[in-house]
């Protein structure tokens, strides 16, 4: 099974954020069992996380030229891997595989979210430890958790985030294999051959975005989000309005643009619309010097990590769609159910926000390859 995105996606930081990526010079059984654990209980509900094996690095970022791991040692990395994993309670193993980058070899480990947490790891490698511990990430460390973080995660353990769901009332044929093959070319991802030629429920295993049981085969709700031409069909007003008041809230003239079809396809959409027809900019000459300075009314990359944000946390079971209300001085973005409970106005004040979790996980992952 591989991984669904390419080393060098991951390698860049731009897609996974690093708090989810952890580098390793080697495999080190004692450390990376406890990150193995951590990204499977998966508290923040990240998606998981990955383990590269064969990177230097330096403050979680990798040392260039890569290293890669020497070949001969791959087959024993993998099989020491296994075999330690079985050491988790309960049962988990991670999607290992291995990769090429810059002609030398590495060995990714992903671990997603686990269907079956918490889990324990050993607290050491000892023959004689009976010590376990429900370990978990904190930003991009993993650590032992505090008494009211192990409640949480004993809570957690019933609850299957929206996107990662099945969706019982669609079929596997409403996934669309040109969606999918057109997805897995733009990242780069080492599934792109296996589409072309392989068999499809294999491919969308491998995807994760369907779960099988040998007499039920059914897509999960991320599936349809992405790969199904129509997804509002399963999520009613999966949109999003671009509603302009040139007059103002009061006034007669209003101009409204909907985005429709597969999420990532209705965002940038939505966003080229934005470029074009919301974001100007005055080209302003000064006497004193050669260049001209361009002035924009707002700032895209802004608008564009605001829109990105509010489709992969927007809660897919409440019927309301994502509106960008364009009013004369100011452009609010609306998608329910809202922030977090633990961000307050109070901290958005003062610019201390902390988080507690997030809505989305799987959904994430795919959203964040194409933007």
């Amino acid at each position: 099974m591989a991984i669904p995105t390419s080393i060098k996606t991951l390698l860049s930081g731009d897609v996974v954020e690093w708090a989810r990526i952890e580098l390793k010079q080697t495999w080190d059984p004692a450390a990376s069992l406890k990150t193995i654990c951590a990204f499977a209980n998966d508290l923040d509900n990240w998606g998981g996380g990955y383990i590269i094996i064969g990177v230097q690095e330096v403050n979680g970022r990798p040392i260039y030229p890569l290293k890669g791991v020497q070949p001969e040692k791959l087959d024993s990395f993998q099989k020491s891997i296994f075999a330690k994993c079985k050491l988790l309670r309960p049962s988990y193993t991670p999607i290992i595989s291995v990769e090429k980058c810059q002609d030398k070899y590495f060995i990714v480990i992903w671990c997603p979210g686990g269907d079956n947490r918490p889990y324990s790891s050993p607290k050491t490698m000892e023959k004689n430890n009976k010590e376990r511990i429900h370990y978990i990430r904190k930003a991009s460390s993993t650590v032992a958790p505090s008494d009211d973080e192990e409640k949480d995660l004993f809570n957690l353990a019933n609850r299957v985030p929206f996107d990662d769901r099945v969706n019982h009332q669609a079929e596997i044929t409403d996934l669309n294999i040109t969606l999918i093959q057109n997805y897995l070319r733009e990242i780069g991802s080492s599934l792109y051959e296996k589409s072309l030629t392989g068999d499809f429920t294999e491919l969308c295993s491998d995807m994760n975005i369907i779960s099988i049981l040998p007499e039920y085969v059914k897509p999960k709700n991320v599936g349809l989000m992405f790969f199904c031409a129509q997804p509002d069909k399963f999520f009613p007003f999966t949109q999003i309005d671009v509603v302009q008041f040139p007059d103002g809230l009061g006034g007669d003239n209003i101009i409204e643009n909907t985005f429709k079809g597969p999420i990532h396809h209705q965002l940038r959409e939505a966003l080229q619309f934005i470029k074009n027809s919301i974001v100007s900019k005055k080209i302003v000459k000064s006497a004193d010097k050669a260049e001209s300075d361009w002035v924009f009314n707002y700032p895209y990359a802004a608008l564009e990590e605001a829109l990105a944000n509010a489709v992969y946390h927007r809660a897919y079971d409440i019927r309301e769609p994502i509106e960008v209300r364009v009013e004369k001085n100011m452009i609010e973005i609306v998608s329910f159910p809202g922030p977090d409970r633990s961000v307050t106005q109070e901290g958005l004040k003062r610019y201390k926000v902390s988080n507690r979790r997030y809505k989305i996980v799987v959904l994430e992952i795919f959203l964040r390859n194409c933007i």
